[in-house]
């Protein structure tokens, strides 16, 4: 993250995003497949490791597919570049959260644990008693101790701050989920 001034000298938090080499490599439509959507191959891939089947569409990192209502914008081998988006946009950002493993409840719910005080020795960040008495079984849904994060998390009306083409370089508002070198998926909105 960095901050970026405007023009009027106010601050704002920023995301720089890097964007992959990526152009449309099929169009599918409601007559052929059933649903209207655009398939875009994303970043660089060695030939030795993409399979003959991929191949005919290009060397490509990865495949993302996005789903339109109108598909005849888009032609086969449209380039997707820092140039698709303009300072101001409103985009929606989604990608998978950063994976922090096996958490207590203090840091995956925000549980205050217990006091210090009246005889209690080691239970600052226990969770307490888990239901009502009598019911022999722990209720569906209770707020436990597991795995946190690693998670896909959509960050909607984010805007576009600054954009270098020269670079690919796009910068966003705010924080966008994932660590660095996560792969992102960017709508417009």
């Amino acid at each position: 993250m960095t901050q970026v001034f405007d023009e009027k000298g106010v601050v704002h938090p920023g995301t720089i995003i890097s964007l992959f080499p990526s152009q449309v490599t099929q169009i599918k439509t409601t007559e052929t497949d059933g649903y209207s959507a655009v398939q875009i191959g994303y970043g660089v891939q060695k030939e030795s490791r993409t399979n003959r089947a991929q191949k005919s569409k290009g060397l490509f990192q990865g495949f993302v597919e996005f789903p339109v209502a109108d598909t005849s914008q888009f032609t086969f081998g449209t380039a997707i570049d820092p140039n698709n988006f303009v300072v101001g946009d409103r985009i929606t950002v989604s990608a998978v959260s950063k994976a922090k493993g096996f958490q207590g409840v203090v840091k995956r719910h925000g549980f205050h644990g217990g006091f210090r005080t009246h005889g209690q020795k080691h239970s600052e960040r226990e969770p307490g008693s888990i239901g009502v008495g009598g019911v022999q079984r722990v209720p569906k849904g209770r707020r436990m101790a597991g795995r946190m994060g690693g998670e896909r998390v959509t960050v909607k009306n984010l805007r576009v701050l600054q954009i270098d083409p020269t670079a690919g370089i796009l910068v966003v508002s705010g924080a966008v989920p994932g660590r660095r070198g996560t792969v992102v998926e960017i709508v417009g909105s």
